[in-house]
């Protein structure tokens, strides 16, 4: 095989586990409404059906950093290539941890169960869903498209859902203090608001990978999201 083939097959396999990055973006894509509702309709099979899905996720998380580590293998890329591939095996684990938030708020959906939502604090949760869900749609299409200057939009449009998860948060506050919520539900809603402020940070987190990607710039992620996200990784369930 020349190495003018070596080189095509490694792009063809390159572009193929490229768009598995992308599939499983948009099953996050697709899931962030999906749980929302789950949440706010109050639907245990459909919170089931989402959990038991996780696993697929997780197999196919695995497959592509697999994948990415084949490549790096077999073909030693360089340049840009390299940050492709490099990038790749970043994003996979970044997606995955991306679906157990959203598998988070099906957990909170079961244990807040038969309690009723003040109409204010289903506004504040469809809201920050909205958000999130607008900010993952975009990190991901900037992913596909290799456009670094979509990719930097996002840590202004999070900002955004950073203010709404504050709201919420007071709302939660003054919804307890007023006596119309006990702290179990309000402790649950709390995290609900968490997960979905570190789904715009793991949204963030992809568009950096973009940046890099497109420029060599490397990702700028913040000290505050490092250590959110080793506190994520120890909370139960």
């Amino acid at each position: 095989m020349t190495h003018a083939d070596l080189r095509t097959d490694f792009h063809e396999e390159l572009e193929a586990t490229r768009n598995d990055v992308a599939r499983l973006g948009a099953s996050v894509i697709e899931l962030i409404p999906r749980v929302t509702d789950i949440l706010l309709d109050r639907d245990l099979e459909g919170a089931e059906y989402v959990l038991q899905g996780d696993r697929e996720i997780d197999a196919r998380s695995l497959a592509i950093e697999n994948q990415a580590i084949s490549l790096l293998a077999t073909h030693a890329p360089v340049a840009d290539d390299l940050r492709q591939v490099a990038s790749i095996i970043k994003l996979a684990p970044e997606i995955e941890r991306s679906a157990d938030l959203c598998c988070n708020i099906c957990k909170a959906a079961r244990r807040i169960y038969g309690h009723d939502l003040d109409p204010k604090l289903r506004g504040g949760i469809q809201r920050m869903s909205d958000q999130a869900h607008h900010e993952y749609r975009e990190a991901i299409e900037a992913y596909l498209a290799n456009d670094a200057v979509r990719a930097a939009a996002l840590r202004d449009m999070d900002d955004y859902l950073d203010d709404l998860h504050r709201q919420f948060i007071g709302q939660i506050f003054e919804s307890h203090a007023g006596g119309v919520m006990d702290l179990q539900i309000a402790v649950q809603l709390g995290l609900v608001a968490r997960f979905y402020e570190r789904l715009g940070d793991h949204a963030v987190n992809i568009s950096q990978r973009v940046i890099y990607i497109a420029t060599g710039a490397p990702p700028q992620h913040d000290t505050a999201d490092r250590r959110v996200a080793a506190e994520e990784a120890t909370q139960p369930g």
